[in-house]
């Protein structure tokens, strides 16, 4: 088993003491910097629902980050929908999360055009323990029909996977510190891996890992899509039935605007469980409505519950 798998297969699977509604606080929680992307990908939710596309205030992201390791989580991922290389705190975010709050874990998932290589040292520098590009692309055709950004963009994505693996490599030899490089690709269809066969040989010399995961079924994905799994359902590493869903269970999923949601792939109100501008991060992992929803999961009915519209039930 990889060191990707080796993270992601317990997200993916329930234990025992994981399958009630209240489970223990998560080991791992996702923490959204900011609301902007620049990219506007079919798939995902972050483009189709209206939201005020701001970032976390500081103090906030100091509060719950605090709050969330004195509860005992031990991974911290710096992002959720949004693209954070577009929050300029970022270094300092990674920083804070290392030296002032003593995570062991702090790891971060971009779509790569703002990873520029001066900006992937400062975080390297800041203490990133793995750094993810999710690169879903045949090439500058395909990059432009899903991302709506312009075709040859996509280069640059390419040359920034391969400057972070010789920064990794100078700030490694500089400082003693290793940051993991992986890289992962949506299955759209059942053809994506042979188109994108020749483009991932360029860059597989460049990360540690790469896996292929299934088009997951964000609550923005047209319902005309084909191949969609729940978001937890899990890839080949980590099969397992839709329901229940592991997320509501085993990961907490923050907001730029301090909502805790039930859902790793979509911001929409009907998943907020707890605010946390006005509440601790334990009380709305405890909430009466997500307990009902995590009841519902367990139940293996997700009628008339959040979860009812996701494409993959």
């Amino acid at each position: 088993m990889n060191l990707m798998t080796q993270r992601i297969d317990p997200v993916k699977l329930l234990s025992d003491e994981q399958r009630r509604a209240t489970p223990p606080v998560p080991k791992r929680v996702l923490i959204e910097l900011t609301a902007r992307c620049d990219f506007r990908c079919f798939f995902c939710a972050s483009h189709t629902r209206p939201r005020e596309k701001s970032d976390m205030p500081w103090w906030l992201y100091t509060r719950i980050v605090k709050e969330l390791r004195q509860l005992g989580v031990e991974q911290l991922g710096v992002f959720f929908l949004g693209e954070s290389f577009l929050c300029d705190w970022l270094p300092e975010a990674i920083r804070y999360a290392k030296r002032d709050c003593g995570y062991p874990h702090v790891f971060l998932t971009t779509n790569g055009r703002l990873a520029t290589a001066e900006r992937v040292r400062e975080c390297m520098l800041a203490g990133l323990d793995s750094l993810k590009f999710g690169f879903n692309f045949s090439g500058p055709g395909q990059f432009h029909d899903v991302t709506r950004m312009k075709a040859d963009e996509y280069h640059t994505v390419v040359n920034n996977i391969k400057d972070a693996r010789w920064m990794r490599d100078y700030v490694e030899v500089s400082t003693g510190h290793r940051c993991g490089l992986c890289a992962s690709s949506l299955l759209y269809d059942d053809k994506q891996r042979d188109r994108m066969e020749e483009v991932i040989g360029d860059i597989l010399p460049y990360v540690d890992e790469h896996d292929w995961v299934p088009l997951y079924g964000y609550a923005g994905l047209p319902h005309s899509a084909r191949h969609a799994s729940a978001a937890c359902e899990g890839g080949k590493q980590a099969p397992r039935k839709p329901l229940p869903c592991a997320g509501p269970f085993v990961e907490g999923h923050i907001t730029c605007d301090g909502r805790l949601s039930a859902c790793s792939l979509d911001h929409n109100p009907r998943y907020q469980m707890g605010n946390l501008r006005h509440m601790s991060f334990a009380e709305a992992w405890r909430s009466e409505p997500f307990q009902r929803l995590r009841e519902a999961h367990l139940a293996k009915n997700v009628s008339g519950t959040a979860c009812e519209k996701c494409i993959a039930y």
